[in-house]
């Protein structure tokens, strides 16, 4: 799943919108649905860093992380 702020966020986003809308739903209940149903579930949360750099400075990381 995409994690907010990623252009696949967006787009995706951008479509539940789109379908909401054209439902017959308003402009700022369109993009809060959108942003719950992305938002929903545990599977949808971030991740953290994928790589060594992404978690720091080497002489400020956890000694457990991993």
């Amino acid at each position: 799943m995409p994690e907010p702020g990623s252009k696949k966020y967006d787009t995706r986003r951008a479509r539940l919108r789109k379908d909401a809308e054209s439902s017959g739903v308003s402009d700022q209940d369109a993009n809060r649905a959108a942003n719950q149903e992305l938002q929903e579930g545990e599977d949808r949360r971030s991740r953290g860093p994928r790589t060594e750099r992404g978690r720091g400075p080497k002489g400020e990381r956890p000694e457990n992380a991993e």
